[in-house]
């Protein structure tokens, strides 16, 4: 695995983040465009109680990025929801997507009971269900959910490093 760095962003945009949004367009991903146009209108700037916006560097350059919002389709209250989890075309299967779903998922802990996300794309799938999110079977606003107090993190990331994350880890 590539050394890599997440830090909890506080501000945004941030330096990279043209190239990151440039690579997601020319995979016909619009991940970072709704996040720049999310961040710029001001529905979601990962700021309320228990969110938070993390970057994945490799020697400072970013090559990652990865949301944890509450999520805004759940009753409950303490449900959270991973959003926006994109990595640079060049640096997929070094280790970038699981560092970056790791971290939110420690930082989930002690502030969500459930995290929910939505994917159509099947080798993030494979990379989310690795760390112990399961398919949620026909629910409407999310395909995968994890029980946040029930993930370890030291098994969720050696499973993780097992997956076939199909160029998204």
């Amino acid at each position: 695995m590539a050394s890599v760095t997440i830090e909890r962003l506080h501000d945004f945009p941030i330096d990279g983040l043209d190239a990151l949004l440039a690579d997601s367009e020319q995979t016909g991903s619009r991940i970072v465009r709704r996040l720049v146009d999310e961040w710029a209108c001001g529905p979601n700037r990962f700021d309320r109680s228990g969110e938070g916006l993390f970057a994945a560097r490799i020697g400072g350059r970013l090559v990652g990025i990865c949301g944890l919002n509450v999520d805004p389709f759940a009753l409950e209250q303490r449900v959270g929801r991973v959003r926006h989890l994109y990595v640079l075309s060049a640096v997929r299967r070094l280790g970038v997507g699981r560092a970056l779903v790791a971290e939110v998922v420690d930082a989930a802990r002690g502030v969500f009971d459930n995290l929910h996300l939505r994917t159509r794309n099947p080798e993030a799938a494979r990379l989310y269900e690795a760390f112990g999110f399961r398919p949620a079977g026909g629910a409407a606003d999310y395909t995968h959910i994890m029980k946040v107090a029930s993930a370890s993190p030291s098994f969720a990331v050696q499973r993780a490093e097992r997956a076939d994350s199909g160029g998204l880890a």
